[in-house]
């Protein structure tokens, strides 16, 4: 048995603070080995790096595993500096090397976009890529056998699935910082997107194969949180809640059978939605949900390999929205194909929408092994030289990013409903969560019926 210190670097906090659900799976996997594990995230410690040299101190871990969430925030309007996401890791990896020389594994989303460069840019000894509960269990293993561990170590098991998936090991101190600051819980129904959307980097990290958990073990997991940690509000962490195969509707006829009082919210993406199943969820205590349209024009929708037309999207909002769900569509701009005729049709299709809010991104962040990278290389956008790793965007050549910018800030100029740059809505969302608001906030914009304008709040 080792002692693990199980650490979160997360210093994000927009749109709202997001607990750090994987560190828990892993958490829980290393309790469930056997070891003596704790848990330590920077958020939940106001910043200060002095609890985590007292914890080390009292604690003295044997194997140190950092969490490594985002490496920016995927914005090409802010700076470099502004977007950046991995200093936190790097500062957290400086002060326990300060006090402690146990082997640093690094892991998470961040991380297995990007192994290497992440890494080292942090100044851990190792990084487990993908999965992590399997993988870290072979390096912490190898590390107290004196085996040699590569510097960069991916899964050589079956993906899990079912029960095979720990369950996680909330830390209670931890758990209530985020239950105050949004109110919101992430909760894991399945892992695995079987999708092909060209520029996306989940089938990279949980593998193109869905792999479900038992609905009666993620409700569970639902009223355990309830009924020990006083959690109300849930989020499903998955890459996409509504798959096509249907296990979602297991999960939510679950909560309507054990009548579990929740709310929750959760990624959709519009195809196939109907407003019997809509209705269900909605029974079962949903109240929004976040569209991933990802573009506003069919010619768009296409070329980013999305699996729906602009009219499906459009009429998922509606069914939504008629059943009195908040819905939120997000897009992007300056996709491939993209020229300023499918700009313009995509501001005017937006214009349309009615009840609902939408966040739009400029550009396409480029990461390697996606497909619209491939696509930037062959038009001479990039080449083997550029640097992925500070924040590159791809924008359609035929269309002048700058005009583009300013094209759909002065057409959403008059409106609190329609966010670009998103970077704007940090200062209302930091003022309400002042006053004591809680959740996603954007769902509580009021809605002016017919018009699809909106006050803020």
């Amino acid at each position: 048995m080792s002692t693990i210190l199980v650490l979160s670097a997360n210093m994000a906090t927009m749109p709202y603070p997001v607990y750090p659900l994987g560190m828990a799976h892993v958490a829980g996997a290393l309790t469930q080995a056997g070891h003596d594990v704790r848990q330590w995230d920077r958020l939940a410690s106001g910043g200060d790096t002095q609890s985590l040299v007292d914890l080390v101190g009292r604690f003295a871990p044997d194997v140190l595993c950092l969490s490594l969430r985002n490496i920016d925030d995927v914005d090409s309007t802010q700076s470099p500096q502004d977007s950046w996401g991995l200093d936190s890791g790097r500062r957290v990896v400086e002060v326990l090397r300060g006090v402690s020389d146990a082997p640093i594994v690094a892991g998470g989303t961040a991380l297995s976009i990007m192994p290497e460069q992440v890494r080292a840019y942090v100044g851990a000894d190792y990084g487990v890529t993908g999965e992590g509960e399997q993988t870290v269990l072979k390096v912490i293993d190898d590390l107290a056998n004196g085996r040699p561990v590569e510097t960069i170590v991916t899964p050589t098991c079956e993906p899990l699935s079912g029960k095979g998936i720990p369950q996680p090991s909330h830390d209670d101190a931890i758990l209530q910082y985020y239950l105050r600051a949004s109110g919101v819980m992430a909760v894991q129904t399945k892992r695995g997107c079987p999708y092909h959307c060209s520029y996306c980097t989940y089938p990279l990290i949980e593998g193109p194969k869905v792999r479900a958990l038992a609905a009666g073990d993620v409700v569970d997991h639902i009223e355990r949180l309830q009924r020990d940690h006083g959690a109300e509000s849930f989020f499903f962490a998955d890459s996409v809640f509504n798959d096509a195969g249907g296990h979602y509707l297991h999960v939510v006829e679950e909560l309507l059978r054990r009548e579990v009082k929740v709310k929750w919210s959760a990624y959709f993406t519009p195809a196939g939605m109907d407003a019997a199943t809509v209705a269900l969820c909605r029974r079962s205590g949903m109240y929004a949900v976040e569209l991933g349209t990802d573009a506003a024009s069919d010619a768009t929708l296409s070329a980013m390999g999305k699996s729906f037309t602009w009219a499906e999207a459009a009429a998922a909002g509606s069914l939504l929205t008629d059943h009195g769900v908040a819905c939120a569509h997000f897009v992007i701009f300056g996709g491939p194909d993209e020229t300023p005729e499918p700009v313009a049709e995509g501001l005017a299709n937006i214009a349309a929408l009615d009840r609902c809010v939408v966040f739009a991104f400029s550009g396409v962040r480029l990461y390697p092994n996606a497909a619209i990278t491939a696509r930037a290389m062959a038009e001479g956008a990039i080449d083997e030289s550029t640097d992925l790793f500070r924040g590159c965007y791809y924008v359609s050549p035929a269309v002048d990013k700058a005009w583009m910018d300013e094209t759909i800030e002065q057409a959403w100029a008059d409106r609190a409903d329609r966010i670009f740059p998103v970077a704007k809505s940090e200062s209302r969302i930091r003022e309400l969560r002042s006053l004591g608001w809680k959740g996603l906030l954007w769902d509580k914009i009021p809605t002016l019926p017919g018009t699809g304008r909106r006050r803020a709040p």
